[in-house]
């Protein structure tokens, strides 16, 4: 049997499948768009309602410190003690951010033992920001 992985080579290899992950999500994104411009405005009503969940996403993104978390989760998992010394808040603080995370569903969780690693649930999240950031550059 041969030699088990290390942590070092697991790492990359999560690294690298997270990277092919944000390109198929941009992909799916830039297929979307053509979709969005070709058929033009959607015939169907909305209400109110139906943007509650969009809504809760946006209001738990709302804070500086949880964009922070989620950016750095866009370069692979993260223990608790990893975002509270990279955020600068302490554990509770944080723990709390990402609870807030965690029940919009942006983030998920893994409990290790004593520690619990976080991973943004959906990396597609990250087409947002950049979003923004084309916003607000223009």
């Amino acid at each position: 049997m041969g030699k088990p992985w290390g942590k070092r080579v697991v790492r990359r290899l999560l690294m690298d499948f997270h990277a092919l992950w944000l390109i198929a999500c941009i992909i799916c994104q830039l297929a979307n768009n053509e979709k969005m411009m070709s058929c033009g405005v959607s015939q169907q009503r909305k209400s109110p309602a139906d943007f509650r969940r969009s809504a809760d996403v946006f209001k738990a993104l709302s804070n500086p410190n949880r964009l922070l978390i989620i950016e750095a989760l866009s370069h692979g998992e993260r223990c608790v003690a990893d975002l509270t010394e990279l955020v600068g808040l302490d554990i509770s603080t944080v723990s709390n951010h990402l609870s807030v995370l965690r029940g919009v569903g942006l983030v998920v969780d893994d409990r290790r033992g004593a520690q619990v690693f976080y991973t943004l649930r959906n990396p597609c999240v990250m087409n947002m920001f950049c979003c923004l950031e084309e916003f607000q550059a223009s």
